[in-house]
């Protein structure tokens, strides 16, 4: 959908060249920093009216008391584009238009940073006051790209995952080249109770969970943590699905007690536009700063680091 971090990507970067310049003098590491430029074509690429440096482009956010405003504004600023809130659109004959000091300029393309429930109070949550009345009118009649479009987290569902190997099959006539986690779905009665039976070892995730919220990690909940899962469960199993309990990789970590190991996993960026897909070479490594722990997200206390994509001769296969 619209996975965030890139701005975090791009300042670990920007400290590790700053603190310690002799890696990237040693080792060709392959730049990122023109991942705003990308981006910027990208969004230029879906525009319906205008391509190129002709399009506006604007970056919609729900506004400064998000969680994720920094990356909004600081994306936003690179690219050289407006940084808009509702209040700074309005819908006039299905054409979304941003107000300025000098007039009303036609949007060509919104980035969004606003969830779907809340784009627009004319067709989803009507209390929205995040959302811009009639943008999606305007974006059915073709009179604006809307980056994501609306419906897109259908891919961010846990359970949408468990069904990637026949969705690759499908679309390209081979096999993945990644194997899946073994995933379990629990709406399925088999698997619902192979699930219940072994809570104390497997991790539950609701399907449209995100932040590290609504998870179950067996191995080191408590018995009262497990038992409330287990009756969530059996209410509804729809809601969840329940994996096998990872070795996630560790990575040395600069501790209070000194460096020592800690759980990562690793977030790559991907722009897909009219002129084709772009992959970063780099990416967010989120770190679980608490000792032992699997959740890495930032909202349960991880961190981030920099990732590095080695393109020299001194890489080894």
């Amino acid at each position: 959908r619209t996975p965030s971090g890139v701005s975090y990507m791009l300042e670990n970067r920007e400290a590790m060249l700053r603190l310690c310049p002799e890696l990237f003098e040693q080792f060709k590491v392959a730049p990122i920093d023109s991942y705003p430029d990308a981006l910027l074509e990208t969004l230029q690429s879906v525009s319906p009216r205008n391509q190129g440096a002709g399009a506006t482009c604007v970056l919609l956010t729900p506004g400064h008391f998000n969680s994720a405003f920094y990356e909004h504004s600081f994306l936003a600023d690179s690219m050289g584009i407006e940084l808009v809130e509702a209040a700074d659109l309005e819908v006039d004959d299905d054409k979304v238009w941003m107000r300025t000091i000098e007039g009303r300029v036609q949007v060509d393309v919104i980035y969004r940073r606003i969830d779907d429930d809340y784009l627009d109070p004319l067709v989803f949550r009507p209390d929205s006051l995040l959302g811009v009345p009639g943008i999606v009118a305007a974006y059915m009649a073709g009179n604006v790209a809307l980056v994501n479009a609306p419906g897109t987290g259908i891919a961010d569902d846990k359970a949408i995952y468990s069904y990637m190997p026949e969705i690759v099959r499908y679309y390209s006539g081979s096999d993945a080249k990644l194997p899946n986690v073994e995933t379990y779905r629990c709406r399925e009665p088999d698997a619902l109770l192979y699930t219940l039976d072994n809570l104390d070892k497997l991790v539950v995730k609701l399907v449209d969970g995100s932040g590290g919220y609504g998870m179950l990690v067996g191995p080191t909940a408590t018995k009262t943590q497990i038992e409330e899962f287990r009756a969530a469960l059996i209410a509804e199993p729809q809601r969840y699905i329940a994996q096998p309990t990872l070795a996630l990789s560790t990575v040395p970590t600069l501790t209070e007690a000194g460096v020592a190991p800690r759980h990562v996993d690793f977030r790559p960026f991907v722009l897909s536009g009219a002129k084709g897909v772009t992959i970063t070479p780099g990416g967010l490594t989120r770190v679980a700063l608490r000792e032992g722990s699997l959740v890495v997200n930032s909202s349960q206390g991880g961190g981030t680091k920099d990732s590095l994509i080695l393109t020299g001769p001194e890489v080894r296969a």
